[in-house]
Parts: structure tokens; C-alpha cells; sequence
């Protein structure tokens, strides 16, 4: 499993064989900002497109009854909102 450090190194790998000249800190900055960018954008449009790259979406689940696993009694779950990623078409290549 990789984590947001890797992801920082590999970004700062990519920035410098593109002679960016960019320290870690700096890095780390940028790829916060894309982050929250992708978190800001996805909120307010409710879905952000990436072509070859996926979709960020944010999905409404509608108030449903459940029932409660410990008790059997029937419950009411509130309605809720979701988020969701769907791969694009390069993206599923490249991991195939």
C-alpha cells in the first residue's frame, strides 16, 4: 500500500526529470493543493471529470429502513451523500 508520502516523492520525481526545481516541502504543498482542489471542486459541482484519469462523484443515498444486527429491530437510516471514484479508460489499461 503506498501512502500520501510516496505519492509526494513520486510527483517530486516526475517535477524533476521536467528540470522543475522543487524541494520536498514544496511538493508536499502542491500535492495538497491538488487534493483539496479535487475535494473543493467535486463538493461544489457534485462531480469532477478527469479524462483518462476518472471521475470523482458524490452520490445521494435516499432514507431507507434497515434493522438493527444485534436486536433484529427495524430501523430508519437517513439519507446520506457519498462519494465515489469510477476509473477511466487509461487508468484501467495501465492496471490491467
Amino acid at each position: 500500500m503506498a501512502k500520501k508520502s510516496d505519492l509526494v516523492s513520486a510527483v517530486q520525481d516526475v517535477l524533476e526529470g521536467k528540470d522543475f526545481k522543487i524541494n520536498q516541502k514544496q511538493t508536499t504543498q502542491v500535492v495538497d493543493a491538488v487534493l483539496d482542489s479535487i475535494i473543493g471542486l467535486t463538493g461544489e459541482a457534485g462531480k469532477l471529470q478527469l479524462i483518462g484519469f476518472g471521475n470523482f462523484e458524490v452520490r445521494e443515498r435516499s432514507a431507507r429502513k434497515g434493522r438493527n444486527p444485534q436486536t433484529g429491530e427495524e430501523i430508519e437510516i437517513a439519507a446520506s451523500k457519498n462519494t465515489a471514484f469510477k476509473a477511466g479508460k487509461q487508468f484501467k489499461d495501465f492496471i490491467k
